[in-house]
């Protein structure tokens, strides 16, 4: 991949890639200058699995000063992450997305390795690109996630079927309900969206989050993702986790003044989670580009339409 690929021209099919973090995968479309109109159908329609690209959402990579979502963020950040999920409905962001979306623009020539602010529904966020190993292969990236919010209310539940579980609410710009159970098979299938009470307490919809504890300050977890169902990994969800954990362990950097860290397995691999006494959340963990090609002019142009 080099920095040579033209994004612009649409010449021979709109130029897509495809990438990964811990398998929380996304097709990403590069559109620099904001010209593509990408509309719920499109979106569903290329990370749709058997008709499509596939993924758990597409990632379009857009300068900021060309997208009026991100234009007020153009003097602090060259690139805005316009993050869908699958369903075509708009998130504030998304913590694999952003790892993968960072090793996009270094690997195409769109930025250096090193530190690197991008634009997000859920303001501008630092990742960090380490280089890459001495036989090649890619260094983790390190995204500074901003601070957790512990919005309330008391007396949340997830349920499943009959069981039911008390959980917290963790925002970490957008909003997840993190629940401790017994074992991780008790979440079912996932597939539809749990339970969530008091009713109303998430209008928008909610990341369900399901943790057991592999050993200290070492949990798993498995997510139902609003708009996407369970996937494979979810970063912005790792990150409450994680945050749930530490308040649980009586573990709050902000108290103890000293950084908390906690490993975080997913179904697609481990991410690392540090919280920092000034309350700054950090999640480091891999990001992987595994292809490139350009979406049918026709199948594109019927996508247009929709």
């Amino acid at each position: 991949m080099s920095a040579s690929s033209s994004f612009a021209s649409p010449q021979g099919g709109i130029p897509f890639f495809k990438g990964h973090g811990t398998q929380n995968d996304f097709v990403i479309v590069p559109d620099p200058d904001g010209t593509l109109e990408i509309g719920p159908e499109a979106v569903a329609a290329l990370c749709d699995r058997r008709a499509g690209i596939g993924g758990d959402g597409l990632l379009r990579v857009v300068r900021a000063a060309a997208d009026p979502a991100a234009a007020g963020m153009a003097d602090r950040a060259e690139w805005f992450m316009d993050y869908r999920n699958s369903d075509g409905s708009i998130a504030e962001m998304c913590g694999n997305g952003l790892r993968v979306f960072a090793r996009f623009l270094v690997e195409t020539g769109l930025a250096a390795p090193g530190g690197l602010a991008v634009a997000t529904r859920s303001g501008v966020l630092t990742a960090h690109v380490a280089p890459a190993a001495e036989d090649g292969t890619p260094g983790d990236i390190t995204i500074d996630m901003g601070r957790a919010r512990l919005p309330g209310p008391d007396g949340i539940e997830v349920a499943v079927g009959e069981r039911r579980w008390p959980a917290l609410n963790v925002n970490m710009g957008n909003p997840h309900a993190v629940a401790f159970v017994e074992s991780l098979d008790h979440a079912g299938e996932l597939r539809t969206a749990p339970l969530t009470s008091p009713e109303g307490v998430y209008p928008e919809g909610v990341n369900v989050e399901f943790v057991v504890d592999r050993g200290p300050r070492h949990v798993a977890m498995r997510v139902h993702e609003r708009g996407s169902g369970e996937t494979r990994s979810c970063g912005t969800g790792a990150c409450a986790v994680a945050v749930a954990a530490i308040r649980r362990d009586g573990a709050d950097p902000a108290v103890t003044g000293e950084p908390a860290a906690y490993t975080v397995d997913l179904l697609g691999g481990r991410l690392v989670i540090t919280e920092h006494p000034d309350g700054r959340v950090e999640m480091a963990g891999p990001a992987v580009i595994v292809a490139e090609g350009r979406l049918d002019e026709r199948w594109w142009a019927s996508l247009s339409r929709s």
